[in-house]
């Protein structure tokens, strides 16, 4: 059995189930990104989900829609999850940061990366889905889910491939954000890119496989 971490001890009397989190999450603001979110974009899947997937904040649609990774990135990861062989029905998906930051462009709603602030802020909320869900491997997908789960700026190129552990000894790998491959023009550059986020999958579909034995 793994110990209950400090975060554990301090909201599991308040916060027992995903649903009860995800109205906590909505009815957060321990930063400003609320006042011009739709929502708060809580994770998806099975409570007894063996991976988490943990992306950096919702997009347009995911915060229209109040579901995770279901626009284009959404698409690219689970076409990615299938190549990777990885069942979407074993995966827990959630973001760092749980409401959508964002400029105004015309009409325009133009994603903003979240800043260190923010994503400290919100670290509350991912540590109550780690400590919900209980992983056995979690991937950060992109700089903003690693700085979250490893607390600390980590440049993507160099951990690529790393099998990490976390403080509770949760399974880590760190890859790209699948939105970056659509920003890729090149057709032969992103079919490459994305060759390799499908790699970078696989360790953890290994682990799967190993927790299913």
């Amino acid at each position: 059995m793994r110990e209950k971490t400090q975060l554990d001890l301090h909201l599991s009397p308040a916060i027992t189930s995903l649903s009860e989190l995800a109205k906590a999450e909505d009815e957060c603001t321990r930063c400003p990104l609320y006042q011009h979110a739709t929502q708060a974009v809580p994770g998806e899947g099975r409570r007894s989900s063996h991976l988490m997937l943990v992306g950096e904040q919702p997009g347009d649609k995911e915060d229209l829609a109040g579901k995770p990774f279901v626009g284009p990135a959404g698409r690219v990861l689970d076409r990615a999850l299938e190549d990777a062989g990885i069942p979407r029905t074993e995966v827990f998906v959630t973001n760092a940061v749980k409401h959508f930051k964002h400029e105004m462009r015309g009409k325009r709603r133009l994603h903003k990366r979240p800043n260190a602030y923010e994503i400290e802020r919100c670290k509350i909320w991912l540590d109550v889905e780690r400590a919900l869900v209980k992983p056995v491997a979690i991937v950060a997908l992109g700089a903003t889910a690693a700085r979250s789960l490893l607390g600390r700026s980590v440049t993507i190129s160099k951990l690529r491939g790393q099998t990490l552990h976390l403080a509770d000894g949760t399974a880590a790998f760190v890859t790209i954000h699948p939105s970056w491959l659509l920003r890729i023009e090149d057709e032969a550059d992103k079919e490459r890119e994305y060759k390799n986020l499908v790699a970078d999958l696989r360790p953890a579909a290994k682990v799967l496989a190993k927790k299913a034995a």
